[in-house]
């Protein structure tokens, strides 16, 4: 069955795959990110649909959703993938680092949350799919604030489930490194470095993208709560 997917963070790793992914599989997607030009690259290629998304705000968020709405009639599927990795060592104090971190990764899920769900409920049909990270069930040095940020989107994603009405499902998926660019935005020298030889075994995108459209994929009756993705070294 096609359905109308928005992406969030689409415009590069796991945002991009999974659109590519799900547009080849006949599903009308809807991309959103910041940088609009490499957006539009996208959705031409793949014949989907596009605009510009800040998700740390909620009016931002809620025009998205509102503008996939009345352009394809419904809202299906929010893969709220969205996200960046400013790692450091906690001493460093890069204190606004760590609450870009809390906007992007935390209030960003919140924000498509609260743009989807009314929705959803009153249809009694829908999927949120929350991109977190094995960072959500591992700490490791240098990563301590974006494991918080991660594990609270896991902790969101499981009271969602619990709370969710029948007919709308919740689905995690938790990557491990993955080719992207979110270590592009990491300051510190000390996780650079760090990040430059865990990113050795990295796993394609396009994996995470297979975990997300076989969660979409089963039967509405099936939900499928969480996948875990990593490098199998």
């Amino acid at each position: 069955m096609k359905k109308v997917v928005l992406i969030t963070g689409a415009s590069s790793g796991i945002g991009a795959a999974t659109a590519r992914a799900l547009a080849g599989a006949g599903h009308q997607v809807v991309l959103g990110a910041r940088r609009v030009d490499r957006l539009r690259e996208l959705a031409e290629s793949i014949g989907g649909d596009h605009r510009a998304l800040d998700v740390t705000s909620l009016s931002d968020f809620q025009s998205f959703v509102d503008y996939a709405a009345e352009r394809h009639g419904r809202v299906d599927v929010l893969v709220n993938n969205a996200g960046v990795m400013p790692l450091s060592r906690l001493d460093e104090g890069r204190v606004e680092e760590w609450n870009r971190m809390l906007d992007v990764n935390v209030r960003g899920v919140l924000n498509g949350i609260a743009a989807t769900l009314p929705g959803m409920k009153e249809r009694r049909s829908g999927h949120i799919i929350n991109v977190a990270s094995i960072g959500a069930h591992e700490v490791s040095p240098v990563a301590a604030v974006y494991c918080g940020t991660k594990f609270a989107v896991w902790a969101i994603s499981e009271g969602l489930r619990q709370e969710a009405t029948e007919g709308v499902r919740v689905s995690t998926i938790s990557p491990g490194v993955t080719e992207s660019e979110l270590a592009d935005s990491i300051t510190s020298p000390e996780a650079r470095e760090a990040m430059r030889e865990y990113r050795k075994i990295a796993i394609p995108a396009s994996a995470v993208a297979s975990a997300i459209a076989f969660a979409i994929d089963q039967p509405s009756e099936v939900d499928v709560s969480e996948i875990v993705v990593r490098p199998a070294a």
